[in-house]
Order: C-alpha cells, then sequence, then structure tokens
C-alpha cells in the first residue's frame, strides 16, 4: 500500500466524511496526486462566491491542493482545482471558532483567487485546521532559491576547477 493509500483513509475519517463520499472522490484524487504523498487533509468545503454550486471536497497534501465539485442534481464529479502548493501565492486563512468555520483564499497561478469556508463542528477544530493549515503553507514551502537544480555556466558549491594539461610527447 501506498503513502497516499495509508494517510487518506485516516484523514478522511478524522473529518468525519462518509465512506461512501469518500470512495466516490477516491479515483479522482488518485489521478491528481502522486502515490509517495502523504495526506494532511481532506474535507468538505463550500465556496461564499457559489452557494448552490455544488458539494466540494477538498484534498491537501505536502504538494498539492485538490478541490473537486459534485453537482447537486446529475452528482456528477467535477476536479474544480488541481495545483501544486507552491504554485499558489497569496494563501490566506481567516479561522472564526464562533461560527465553526476557516475561510480558505488562494490565488492560483492563471490568477484566478480561490475562496473556500470549511466548516467544522467544534471551535477546537477550528484551531487544529490552523495548525495544519499553518503547517502547509508557512512551514513546508520552500524558498523559490531552493528550488533551483543547475545553472548552466557555474561551477557546483564547492568543486574545484578542472585544469586540462596538454599530454606529453613521447
Amino acid at each position: 500500500m501506498d503513502v497516499f493509500s495509508r494517510t487518506f483513509l485516516p484523514a478522511a475519517a478524522e473529518t468525519g466524511l462518509a465512506t461512501q463520499t469518500v470512495t466516490r472522490h477516491m479515483p479522482v484524487f488518485r489521478r491528481c496526486v502522486g502515490s509517495g504523498d502523504a495526506t494532511i487533509l481532506v474535507t468538505r468545503c463550500s465556496r461564499p462566491d457559489d452557494p448552490v454550486g455544488g458539494d466540494y471536497l477538498m484534498l491537501l497534501t505536502h504538494r498539492r491542493l485538490v478541490v473537486t465539485r459534485q453537482t447537486r442534481v446529475l452528482h456528477r464529479l467535477r476536479l474544480h482545482l488541481n495545483t501544486e502548493l507552491r504554485e499558489l501565492s497569496n494563501v490566506t486563512w481567516s479561522p472564526d471558532p464562533r461560527a465553526h468555520s476557516v475561510e480558505l483564499a488562494a490565488t492560483a497561478i492563471d490568477g484566478a483567487r480561490e475562496r473556500f469556508v470549511i466548516r467544522t463542528h467544534h471551535p477546537k477544530q477550528v484551531w487544529q485546521l490552523d495548525t495544519l493549515l499553518n503547517h502547509a503553507f508557512r512551514t513546508r514551502l520552500r524558498a523559490p532559491d531552493e528550488r533551483v537544480v543547475a545553472t548552466i555556466g557555474e561551477p557546483p558549491a564547492g568543486a574545484r576547477p578542472t585544469v586540462l594539461r596538454p599530454a606529453s610527447a613521447r
């Protein structure tokens, strides 16, 4: 069993999602997320901009954010958002323990501002969700400089320059 499968079901059970809902969305998530990526959060969410648009399910891993949408009438699954965390900019979230919710907002790579409201059953879960989001977006993201794999024309750090000497004639 791969890392995604081992972490997906416990994360879904922790938020109280029905097994039927989880298994329905699983093939879509499986296509978007690699087998070695661990699940941080699986939860229902809604969009404040689109209150009658359908049910949304959010998957957050260490590398990706995937949101699926199920239409209300025909119950069709659609992929709403599939992006790497490093491609998101201006990520903000605001916990509201009185309303038992957290609003998450981020700008996708295409410039669209995405907003989601995650509802919880208890105020304590709001702060747990805040901690998870902080871990995913603040402490896990690398600075852009760390993503540089190689630079053409510069020797690797700590490498000695190679000195070419002509072969001696015999």
